[in-house]
This record gives C-alpha cells, sequence and structure tokens, in this order.
C-alpha cells in the first residue's frame, strides 16, 4: 500500500469537486431568487389553475398549435364552463402581456429559450401590475 497516500489525495480532490455545486452557492451567497411574475388582469382564472399552468403551459401550446396549423381545427377549448380560442395572441396574451415582467421572468431564471417569439409578435407591454 505505498500509494496510499495518493489514493486518498486524488479521493478527496474528486470529492471537493464533485460536491462543489452543492455547497458553492450557500459558501458564497449568491443562489438566485426564484422569480414572482407579475399578471396585469383582472381576470381572476387562467385556462387551467396556475400550479398547472407553470408546468404544462408548453404542453398546451404546442397542443394548440398541432391542432390549429397542422389539423386545421380552431374549435375553442371549453374549461370549467368557459371557452377559451386556441391562441396564444388572442387567448394567453390578453392576460400575459407584460412579456418582460412575467414571461421573461421564468424563462431566464430557468435558461430557456421559447420558439413562441419565431412566429407572433411580441406583446404590447402593460407596465401597471394588479397582482
Amino acid at each position: 500500500m505505498y500509494d496510499a497516500p495518493k489514493i486518498i489525495t486524488g479521493l478527496a480532490v474528486f470529492i471537493a469537486i464533485a460536491t462543489t455545486p452543492l455547497w458553492y452557492n450557500q459558501w458564497t451567497g449568491k443562489a438566485q431568487i426564484v422569480p414572482k411574475p407579475k399578471i396585469v388582469t383582472d381576470k381572476k382564472q387562467c385556462v387551467r389553475p396556475a400550479a398547472y399552468m407553470r408546468e404544462y403551459h408548453m404542453t398546451i401550446l404546442d397542443e394548440w398549435r398541432t391542432n390549429v396549423i397542422r389539423n386545421a381545427d380552431r374549435r375553442p377549448v371549453t374549461v370549467s364552463n368557459e371557452q377559451y380560442q386556441m391562441s396564444l395572441s388572442n387567448t394567453c396574451i390578453t392576460c400575459h402581456s407584460n412579456k418582460s415582467d412575467f414571461c421573461d421572468q421564468c424563462h431566464n431564471y430557468l435558461g430557456v429559450a421559447p420558439s413562441c417569439w419565431d412566429c407572433h409578435t411580441f406583446p404590447k407591454e402593460k407596465k401597471d401590475a394588479i397582482h
């Protein structure tokens, strides 16, 4: 066991490097704050509950795109006895028009670049947040 010091040193270096993400933010105090998007609307309900929309809004938008663009199905979606058009521009942006205060906060935090704006124009920003 003449290599024991080298093995122990190598294991210590490996453990230090492998665990760096676990202790780095607490040590430096630079952990990011989870964003709280601002909604500019007086409506109390979305197409689905807020928790569901946080996790699955892109799935809904992809399904709507497929139905409208590829299948030419423009029938409204009925949720809780209320009808919604399958449209980012005419449904979602009516409440979520403040892109910089709503969309960009979470997308930047998560490091994702949605492709919505490849086809759609940016919404006109409303600066007075209700929530």
